[in-house]
């Protein structure tokens, strides 16, 4: 059977600041998907991220089809108007647009979507960060399908053996998508050359060349390329397919143990490490650190499982620990040097008005 795995994410309403969605908000969404869905979808699951709701979905219309689309971009007004009511901080903060234009994308939530024959067993893990951009996922991906230090299945598997190529997307281009394919392993070094600079280089997708089979889709669309200004971080989803052709469950995880330094954390300007955590997990420190969670499936004819937790276990209560210290010590540097990101980086917030006023101020000297 031929499946479609859609999964939406946004921002509409947090209690406190940006901790969590409301229980109101949260089963609102989900009310919606449920009843709206009835005759869409063929099965979803709804679960929250820091301060974003994402939806996951299962159906049979492919890729970037309107009215999956136009379901989640409804069920994230629904939310916003419960937002509303309730007075949550950022109602409907990551729905940039006044209308729906018949695809979600360039709207303001993350999406990333895959379509494939399912194989007799079709485990895959579902992936959702919040306080970070898409170029949190390059290392970790990168590691878990191209480094045989972290994935021995590249030397123990022939399927794998055979190497994956990359997609990777230029975000910084915003007139058409510029991407470009690399396969592993002839063109590893082009690859990490890319991926170093995760804030312009992002990995969208990644594909078997034993199978050609969909292996990986991220959300690579940034926030401040819609609005023309900053409006938070991107919040990134990722789809991942595991075994057989592709790295194994524990292949995928295994980077995330690094605590890699990435891009979000408050006001989404600064540096902090990569915090793998429990499902419906809140954020707090600085509004971070930046968290990822991930959800693991079987889908069979359409239909989910129930997730399981993946970073739920008393190994990943050893690795918050270190990850903690890293995210104080980065912390403890303030707003000096890489503690904080670049003015590249900076250019859609106030320290623009400050150093353009700052300039004018400054003289040359004889």
């Amino acid at each position: 059977m031929k499946v479609t795995l859609s999964v939406l994410k946004a921002d509409v309403g947090s209690i406190g600041g940006h901790i969590k969605p409301s229980r109101a908000l949260f089963d609102e969404v989900k009310r919606f998907v449920k009843e709206a869905g009835k005759n869409l979808l063929i099965d979803s699951y709804v679960s929250s991220t820091g301060d974003d709701v994402a939806i996951l979905t299962t159906h049979e219309r492919g890729v970037n089809d309107e009215k999956i689309h136009k379901l989640a971009w409804d069920a994230f007004l629904a939310g916003t108007a419960v937002a509303k009511k309730q007075g949550l901080y950022g109602a409907g903060q990551d729905l940039l647009k006044d209308s729906f234009s018949g695809n979600i994308k360039g709207m303001g939530p993350a999406v990333a979507e895959m379509e494939f024959e399912e194989r007799p067993n079709e485990p895959f893990v579902f992936f959702a960060a919040d306080k970070t951009d898409p170029g949190a996922y390059n290392l970790p991906f990168y590691l878990a399908f191209a480094d045989p230090m972290f994935n021995s299945g590249l030397i123990l598997s022939t399927k794998m053996g055979k190497g994956f190529t990359f997609r990777i997307i230029d975000v910084a281009h915003t007139e058409k998508d510029r991407i470009i394919d690399l396969n592993t392993p002839e063109d590893i070094y082009e690859i990490a050359t890319l991926l170093r600079d995760g804030e312009r280089y992002v990995i969208e997708s990644i594909f078997s060349r034993s199978t050609g089979g969909h292996g990986v889709s991220v959300s690579t669309t940034r926030l401040h390329n819609i609005a023309g200004k900053y409006t938070g971080k991107d919040d990134p989803v990722a789809l991942v397919r595991v075994q057989g052709e592709f790295p194994a469950t524990g292949e995928v995880l295994a980077p995330f143990e690094i605590g890699h330094y990435v891009a979000g954390f408050m006001r989404g300007s600064h540096n902090g490490p990569l915090m793998p955590c429990p499902l419906n997990v809140t954020v707090s420190y600085f509004d971070g650190p930046p968290v990822v969670t991930g959800a693991a499936f079987c889908v069979h004819e359409g239909k989910l499982t129930e997730a399981a937790d993946v970073f739920d276990h008393p190994f990943w209560e050893h690795v918050r620990g270190k990850i903690s210290e890293k995210a104080t010590a980065i912390r403890r540097q303030g707003f000096s040097g890489p503690a904080m990101l670049p003015y590249s980086e900076l250019e859609y917030g106030g320290v623009v008005e400050k150093l353009t006023a700052l300039d004018k101020k400054f003289k040359l000297r004889d």
